[in-house]
């Protein structure tokens, strides 16, 4: 009987000592995914911001290409224009106004 509770209890140790193995490798795994995941987030911001500024460039290709006589897009062009002579307008309005 004590031979059987002593194979019972080294069984029962060796089953602990797995269980805490792998733990310590789920631990190990955590926190190597949340680094990775970390990393991931920087980058994606990253190319986010790449993104915008790559839009912005293609935006103003696209008007310069019109300006330079393309007939694609001209409305998009002539309605940008249009948007930069209001804005001017204003300023120079709030500019008089000052004086």
């Amino acid at each position: 009987m004590v031979e059987k509770e002593r194979l019972s209890l080294a069984f029962l140790e060796q089953k602990i000592i797995e269980l805490l193995n792998k733990l310590k490798g789920n631990h190990l795994n955590l926190a190597r995914f949340q680094e990775e995941n970390e990393y991931l987030k920087a980058k994606n911001v990253e190319l986010d911001e790449k993104l915008t500024s790559v839009l912005e460039e293609n935006k103003s290709l696209k008007v310069a290409n019109n300006l330079l006589g393309s007939n694609e897009g001209t409305q998009e062009t002539k309605s940008k224009i249009n948007s930069l002579i209001k804005e001017v307008e204003n300023c120079i309005q709030q500019v008089s106004e000052m004086n």
